[in-house]
């Protein structure tokens, strides 16, 4: 990664990623990021549009998915390591979206920290902050 084009790139897509981030109450329709900013422990849950809710999360996701494997990708110059990331993502939007579906059907105030947490994954980019040093250590020791 010596080419500053490459460099260039990399900081583009970390721009978007934060766009993403600073845009979210314009660009998603999510009645929980008002809910999580106040004291949501001692709170009913909002009201929501389930569908609507699970569209928008899921773009969301995809969003921050497809920047985060084009970081990847510009950061290693493996294809496999591409694969394996599009193969984590997805397994790990399955069953983060089953998760986030039994929260918003199911909820029950003991549950809004889990179910808070469960969310991030879905809405930030964690995976990548994951993956990004696992790799990094990998290609060290091939």
């Amino acid at each position: 990664m010596r080419n500053p084009i490459i460099y260039i790139l990399v900081l583009v897509l970390f721009g978007l990623l934060v766009l993403i981030r600073v845009f979210e109450d314009e660009l998603f329709y999510d009645p929980y990021l008002l809910f999580f900013k106040s004291d949501y422990l001692h709170m009913d849950f909002p009201r929501r549009e389930v569908m609507k809710l699970t569209l928008f999360t899921s773009l969301r996701y995809v969003l921050n998915s497809a920047i985060s494997i084009g970081i990847i990708y510009l950061f290693f110059k493996d294809k496999s390591i591409v694969k394996f990331s599009i193969l984590i993502f997805s397994v790990a939007y399955i069953i983060l979206l089953i998760l986030f579906l039994y929260f918003v059907i199911n909820p029950r105030q003991e549950d809004y920290y889990l179910f808070f947490n469960f969310r991030r994954f879905l809405i930030q980019p964690i995976l990548l902050l994951l993956l990004l040093p696992a790799f990094y250590y990998y290609k060290l020791k091939q």
